[in-house]
């Protein structure tokens, strides 16, 4: 996928989660694997239900500004996120699979991948298309915006 100056982006790299997929010259001096398996773990720690309920290793990784679109319609800021995620009792047991990294800039990766969630009760899973933009700021990536879609698989 490459954009022309147009969008202001010289071009940009997709990498998937085994580094077998990759498109395209980047400049920027940073390492798509290395992204790639970072935010990877940084996505998976927020979808686990001991590090949801931390208000503070939560807010660690949103940023300031963050925005939210849930998979069910809604539009949480920052605080609303948190908070909601701290309050959460359903046993949901979560899982995501098919990690993408797409570079925006030097300091900016879109990170997108499939979900499944599915209660200790149901034996159905539902599915969801998600998406995460990550900023890089004084050395440390955080989320700046997410949404999830439900999706038939």
């Amino acid at each position: 996928l490459s954009r022309g100056m147009k969008a202001g982006i010289d071009s940009v790299r997709i990498v998937d989660i085994d580094g077998m997929t990759m498109r395209d010259a980047n400049d920027g001096g940073v390492d798509e694997r290395d992204l790639l398996t970072l935010l990877k773990e940084q996505e998976e720690a927020l979808l686990a239900a001991d590090y949801r309920a931390s208000p503070d290793k939560v807010s660690d990784l949103l940023a300031d500004g963050f925005i939210e679109f849930t998979r069910s319609g809604h539009v949480c800021d920052r605080n609303e996120t948190i908070a909601a995620l701290a309050s959460e009792r359903s046993v949901l047991l979560r899982r995501a699979f098919d990690f993408r990294v797409t570079l925006l800039g030097e300091a900016v990766a879109l990170l997108t991948y499939r979900s499944a969630r599915r209660s200790n009760s149901d034996l159905e899973e539902e599915y969801s298309l998600r998406s995460s933009i990550w900023v890089r700021k004084q050395g440390r990536w955080r989320t700046r915006f997410h949404q999830g879609t439900p999706s038939r698989d």
